[in-house]
């Protein structure tokens, strides 16, 4: 199939939020250490726990915010590989 010919297809996006959970933007098969799989259509987002608190873990329940959860991820600038 060409270039052309493909369809365009959204890309996965992995975003931690600032003080509670981690958004996973589909299209994507997120599969539990069991087989479990959950399919998450393009466009579409599941919010995993970060805090450990959920009680419907790896998804989040609000948890985080009873607990007093703090975290505000940003990552490092990606280096430039020496050509």
């Amino acid at each position: 199939m060409t270039d052309a010919a493909r369809p365009e297809v959204q890309e996965v996006t992995i975003t931690p939020l600032d003080n509670g959970s981690i958004r996973v933007r589909g299209p994507v098969v997120l599969v539990d250490a069991e087989g479990g799989r959950w399919n998450v259509p393009e466009g579409k987002a599941v919010f995993l726990c970060r805090c450990g608190q959920s009680q419907k873990k790896p998804f989040c329940d609000s948890s985080h915010k009873a607990a007093g959860f703090e975290s505000a991820v940003r990552a490092p600038q990606p280096v430039e590989a020496e050509g």
